[in-house]
């Protein structure tokens, strides 16, 4: 039998950076666990932060993504003119649109098909963020 489920998943504040989620999202949502085969989508409802997957191991590679794109999309860039919430304002928008507001994952027997060495992650693009908001979204075939 197919069947959609869908769940709000309210995440606290990070700093600015690359969070792994991925045990957050699978904590939120047990029901994952009674799908043989599915997908999961993970949508985010904001524009100065994104998702991406990617490394889920070694630290140093979150580290150095915050590296390479703040270099690559100063704050400190003269021309922005929408900088009404501060320097990190457009520099956290343009952030958001070269990485996703939503990611799908298969689900097979009851756990997301993610690879050996791929987690979630919440990419942070202000430096003084609130808490976001994630839509979980499953749909597939129940055991």
């Amino acid at each position: 039998m197919s069947e959609w489920i869908q769940k709000k998943l309210r995440l606290p504040a990070f700093p600015s950076g690359y969070h792994l989620i991925t045990d957050r999202i699978t904590e939120a949502f047990p029901e994952i666990k009674n799908y043989r085969a599915g997908i999961l989508q993970v949508f985010i409802q904001h524009t100065s932060a994104g998702l991406t997957i990617n490394e889920n191991a070694d630290p140093s590679v979150r580290r150095d993504f915050q590296t390479f794109v703040n270099e690559l999309i100063p704050e400190s860039y003269p021309r922005f003119i929408h900088t009404d919430e501060g320097p990190d304002d457009m520099p956290a928008h343009i952030k958001a649109s070269f990485f996703d507001s939503q990611l799908q994952i298969p689900i097979q027997n009851g756990r997301l098909a993610l690879g050996t060495w791929q987690g979630i992650y919440l990419c942070e693009f202000r430096t003084h963020a609130g808490g976001r908001n994630l839509m979980l979204t499953a749909f597939g075939e129940k055991d």
